[in-house]
């Protein structure tokens, strides 16, 4: 008898931590500190972009910036990292993402911005979506330099999968 109960006791036990209710409360869970935790990063950069004095405790591009380039720099990561977590929460495609990429890439600020970057997105896991992404935009961001057209928008083919 207490065998039987000690088997019921640790089945219950193991269905509330690994039953399917549990996987749905933990994706969603998840899913709430991704959006809080991009949330923090927009609220950390907006507060460094309006503050110079601030924007210094996260110059980490190894350049003489001035403070009115700095900002640049943090506006230009805020709108790429904004297309990325456009796709990576689903509300883009990566075709989407693409063609968003490819209008970023217009502006002389955000090419800049990427060129100075690249040891940065060079530290990532490479099997992490982020690196996947900057790998996808570093093969576009060479493609438009290349290219011999002044047709921006048929320049590149974001890769499958």
């Amino acid at each position: 008898m207490i065998t039987g109960g000690l088997a019921g006791t640790a089945t219950a036990h193991m269905w509330q931590q690994y039953g399917p209710g549990r996987a749905e409360a933990a994706a969603q869970w998840r899913r709430q500190a991704r959006a809080h935790q991009q949330r923090m990063h927009w609220e950390l950069l907006s507060k460094a972009i309006d503050d110079p004095a601030l924007a210094v405790v996260i110059d980490n591009y190894g350049l003489d910036l001035s403070p009115e380039k700095r900002r640049q720099y943090l506006y230009a990561n805020l709108w790429y990292i904004n297309a990325f977590y456009l796709y990576e929460s689903g509300l883009l495609n990566r075709r989407e993402l693409f063609s968003s990429l490819r209008e970023l890439f217009q502006s002389e600020h955000m090419r800049e911005y990427w060129e100075n970057t690249r040891p940065h997105r060079a530290s990532l896991d490479p099997s992490s979506v982020e690196a996947e992404v900057g790998r996808m935009a570093e093969t576009l961001f060479r493609e438009m330099d290349e290219a011999e057209t002044d047709e921006w928008w048929v320049v590149g083919e974001p890769p499958s999968v």
